[in-house]
């Protein structure tokens, strides 16, 4: 496989990112179930994953810069790998065992990641790959302290 075609099955997340409708929130929604069965069937503690997501961190950099070579495009919809790492990011408080804090963390990500409060639109000049993922590291960032406070709050 060569790798503006690797880059492209990273930055769609295993084409997740080619479902026809939403496919942000269809990205978001992998990376969600794959960290939730993780935690909820094998004890996964919900924090490995913001781990993973830095380390994932310069491979979705990567991918993300490369692919919108391959697609021809500065920020296409079927890039979701940011949103994976946004998502990871957004758990990393999340108690094993409560669905209210997963909920939370997946509602307040989207959220986050559409509006882009704070600024965070200035985030997507930045260059390639870089551009594409800042604004969700911000997103996710933000959805982690909205989980911690859903979290701290006995839910």
């Amino acid at each position: 496989m060569d790798r503006r075609r690797l880059a492209v099955v990273l930055a769609t997340w295993f084409y997740a990112g080619r479902f026809p409708v939403a496919p942000g929130t269809v990205g978001s929604l992998c990376a969600w179930a794959v960290a939730s069965f993780a935690a909820h069937s094998f004890g996964v503690p919900a924090w490995t994953f913001s781990v993973a997501a830095v380390v994932l961190l310069p491979v979705a950099v990567w991918s993300a810069g490369t692919a919108t070579e391959a697609i021809g495009s500065d920020d296409p919809p079927s890039i979701v790998i940011d949103e994976v790492i946004g998502m990871w990011i957004a758990i990393a408080p999340v108690a094993t065992g409560s669905w209210p804090q997963w909920i939370a963390a997946i509602v307040l990500f989207r959220a986050f990641d559409i509006t882009k409060p704070f600024g965070m639109r200035r985030l997507e000049r930045f260059a390639g790959g870089r551009g594409i993922v800042a604004d969700d590291l911000a997103a996710g960032a933000c959805a982690m302290i909205g989980t911690l406070v859903v979290r701290w709050a006995g839910f």
